[in-house]
C-alpha cells in the first residue's frame, strides 16, 4: 500500500448532531480537513460529487481552494459524473485547479450512477444522441475530455482577434501539462475497468461493484483489478498504472470511537440494485480494535492488489474527530498494510 487518502461525501443537514449544518460548513470544513490531513501525513484528499443533494457538488472551486491552502497532498474526486459535464469547460476548470495546486490533481471521473432526480443531467441541458444511453453519453464525454486535455490545438483562430494568437490551431487554456496522465475512471464492472485501461486512465474501484460471479466482494474487486492491470500492460502505456479502492475502516481506540461505531460493523457483504436490471454487491465495513483490523484487512484481496486506499469518512462529525479517525489508522493500522 503506497498511499492512503480520505474520501468525503460532504454531507450537510440542519441536524442537532451534525457539525456540518449548511453547505458553507461543509465546504469550509473540507478545506480545513485537507490542510489538517496533510499535516498528519495523509497522502490524498478526495471528494465525492453528487447533484441535487445536500452534498458536495461542483468540485473545482473546492479543489482550487484546497490546492491553494496545501502543498503536498494529492487532491482528487471520486467521482465526477460526466453525464452532467461540458467537457470543454471542464478542461478549463481542471487546468486552472491543477495549476493552482502545482500539479497535484488526481481527478476521478465516471459515466455516473443513479442520482437524486430522474435524468438529472437533462436539467443541465444534456441529452444522449439518438440510439445512445445516458451511460454512452457519459463515456463519450469522458473521451472528449481526455482528448482536449492533451493540449493539442483544434480550434480555428480568428483572423482578426482581440489579442495576437500563436501560430496554428488553438487549444483550450489554461493548459496544465501532465494532467491527462492523472485522470482516473470509477468502474463498477470488469468491462469498464478494461476500457479505462485501454484509454490510459487509472482505476478507482469503490465499495460496490456489479455482482458478476457471486464471489465475495473483495475477491470480485481483486479480479477486476487484475483484469485492469493486464489490459493496461497490453495497451502498452509507458507509465505506471494506479489503482485505488475505497473502504469504511474505523479503529476503535477510545470510548468515543466505541460509542459511534462499535455497533455499526458490517461483517458481511450485501446485495442490492443501483440499476433496475443489474445486481450490485456492496463490500463490508471494518470496525474493530487495531489488532483485529489488521488481521481482517490482510485477508482483503483487493486492498492487497491496490496501491491507494481511500478511507470513507463521516464528515458530519467535524474536522477534529475525522482527523482522529485518520490518525488512528495511520498510527495503528497502516504500517501493517505496508504503508511507508
Amino acid at each position: 500500500m503506497k498511499k492512503i487518502g480520505f474520501l468525503s461525501f460532504g454531507h450537510w443537514s440542519n441536524h442537532p448532531s451534525y457539525k456540518t449544518r449548511t453547505a458553507a460548513d461543509t465546504l469550509l470544513q473540507s478545506i480545513d480537513l485537507a490542510v489538517a490531513a496533510e499535516e498528519i501525513g495523509i497522502d490524498g484528499a478526495y471528494f465525492r460529487v453528487h447533484h441535487f443533494a445536500q452534498q458536495l457538488a461542483s468540485p473545482f472551486p473546492l479543489l482550487s481552494a484546497v490546492g491553494a491552502k496545501t502543498s503536498k497532498i494529492e487532491i482528487g474526486t471520486g467521482v465526477i459524473d460526466m453525464r452532467y459535464e461540458n467537457p470543454m469547460y471542464m478542461v478549463e476548470d481542471a487546468g486552472a485547479a491543477d495549476l493552482i495546486s502545482e500539479g497535484r490533481l488526481q481527478l476521478g471521473i465516471s459515466r455516473g450512477s443513479p442520482e437524486q432526480v430522474i435524468d438529472g443531467w437533462s436539467y443541465f441541458g444534456y441529452e444522449p444522441d439518438a440510439g445512445e444511453t445516458d451511460a454512452d453519453m457519459g463515456r463519450k464525454k469522458a473521451l472528449e475530455f481526455l482528448d482536449k486535455l492533451s493540449g493539442e490545438g483544434f480550434a480555428e483562430p480568428n483572423p482578426y482577434p482581440m489579442f495576437p494568437n500563436p501560430p496554428g490551431l488553438l487549444r483550450i487554456e489554461p493548459h496544465s501539462e501532465g494532467l491527462r496522465e492523472r485522470i482516473w475512471w470509477g468502474a463498477a464492472s470488469n468491462a469498464t475497468a478494461i476500457w479505462a485501461a485501454e484509454n490510459g486512465m487509472h482505476l478507482q474501484s469503490s465499495t460496490l461493484k456489479y455482482d458478476e460471479n457471486g464471489k465475495p466482494f473483495h475477491v470480485q474487486q481483486a479480479e477486476q483489478i487484475r483484469l485492469y492491470k493486464e489490459a493496461w500492460k497490453k495497451a502498452g502505456h509507458q507509465r505506471e498504472a494506479r489503482v485505488s479502492v475505497s473502504r469504511s475502516i474505523f479503529a476503535l481506540v477510545n470510548d468515543q470511537d466505541r460509542y459511534y461505531f462499535a455497533g455499526q460493523a458490517k461483517g458481511n457483504d450485501s446485495f442490492g440494485y443501483i440499476e433496475q436490471d443489474k445486481r450490485a454487491i456492496f463490500g463490508k465495513s471494518y470496525t474493530a480494535e487495531p489488532d483485529k483490523l489488521i488481521e481482517e484487512l490482510a485477508q482483503d484481496e483487493a486492498i492487497q492488489e491496490a496501491d491507494t486506499l481511500l478511507l470513507t469518512i463521516p464528515n458530519t462529525l467535524g474536522v477534529d474527530y475525522n482527523i482522529h479517525i485518520l490518525s488512528s489508522i495511520l498510527e495503528h493500522v497502516a504500517p501493517a498494510l505496508g504503508w511507508r
